[in-house]
């Protein structure tokens, strides 16, 4: 499924938002699945972005270090 988004889209969605291309190196889950199995494999929940901007939105949603791991 990662393969198939970046291929999809393959610039990352928050870099053309401000103007920049960027190639997406991430797959993202749009709205964050907190273990939600179908939130997981939503192919529409899930945008491409770059490293950078991934790390950024995911420190954002889990307040940096407060991270939880989720196992399937």
């Amino acid at each position: 499924m990662q393969r198939y988004v970046l291929n999809k889209q393959p610039l990352c969605v928050e870099c053309l938002k401000n103007n920049r291309i960027t190639p997406a190196t991430v797959v993202d889950h749009i709205k964050p699945h907190k273990g939600n199995e179908d939130l997981f494999y939503d192919i529409n929940n899930l945008q491409s972005l770059c490293k950078s901007c991934h790390d950024r939105k995911t420190a954002k949603e889990d307040g940096r270090w407060k991270r939880k791991v989720y196992t399937y």
